[in-house]
């Protein structure tokens, strides 16, 4: 008979499937990895408290999962001060970008030491980051806690055989739904044929969210507050188009 593991989260742990890490990672970002992340690193061993999160209480409260190379995130961050952002991504590659961005720490640049980190501090008083899958996270994140959930350019796994890896499912959307408040939103980009397809059937089976399209060109067109991402330029470039969903917590 075989034993069980001694640890109980190795059960529970979902199963991921994606890079975790791409190219090596250059002096400076490594710099930042180690002491910078640290500051701004969420756990997810603990129950959290998103007004003690931050060094004073925001106006509102955003979570992008899967933020890429940073970009948006940064942006929104630098756009809109007084919102207390959480961003989630396994990609340590992306991690590094987001910090980047973040601190304007180039490679080259006289990083200092460990000691002189608290300095760029200031710098991220709106942004917190988990960077390991977010499934792992949101039982600890409290409920109607958010008034908008970025979900932009998820991977696809357009092969039928994998649709069970989109993240656009209905257990993640539970969970969603119980992350976002009454009238909160929950937004989705994709320049995937597979996917979009994917997302509104998975929402028009889902009685937690209402499409907020009035015409086509609300799905069509970015958003007001929109931040313009790497991968979106990349999808333009190569031709395809991407869509913005808006879907209401009701």
């Amino acid at each position: 008979m075989k034993t069980m593991m001694n640890n109980p989260q190795e059960i529970l742990k979902p199963k991921f499937f994606g890079r975790r890490k791409g190219r090596t990672i250059r002096k400076a970002k490594n710099f930042l990895l180690e002491n910078f992340l640290p500051r701004i690193r969420l756990s997810a061993e603990q129950k959290i408290n998103l007004t003690e999160c931050f060094t004073a209480p925001k106006e509102r409260y955003c979570l992008e999962i899967g933020f890429g190379d940073g970009g948006h995130l940064a942006a929104l961050a630098k756009n809109f001060p007084q919102t207390g952002f959480i961003g989630v991504e396994v990609y340590q590659n992306g991690v590094a970008n987001l910090l980047n961005l973040l601190t304007g720490i180039k490679e080259g640049d006289a990083c200092g030491n460990a000691q002189d980190i608290h300095l760029l501090a200031d710098r991220t008083d709106n942004i917190r980051v988990f960077d390991d899958d977010v499934r792992l996270l949101f039982a600890n994140l409290p409920a109607a806690a958010f008034d908008k959930v970025y979900l932009l350019f998820p991977d696809p796994w357009p092969k039928k055989k994998h649709a069970s890896r989109r993240f656009v499912n209905p257990q993640n959307l539970q969970e969603l739904a119980r992350l976002i408040k009454k009238g909160g939103i929950l937004q989705i980009a994709t320049d995937h044929a597979v996917y979009k397809r994917w997302v509104m059937e998975q929402m028009r089976n889902n009685n937690d969210f209402v499409w907020t399209a009035k015409c086509s060109d609300d799905w069509r067109n970015p958003p007001a507050d929109w931040a313009e991402t790497k991968y979106q330029r990349k999808a333009i470039r190569e031709g395809r188009k991407p869509v913005f969903f808006e879907y209401k917590r009701i």
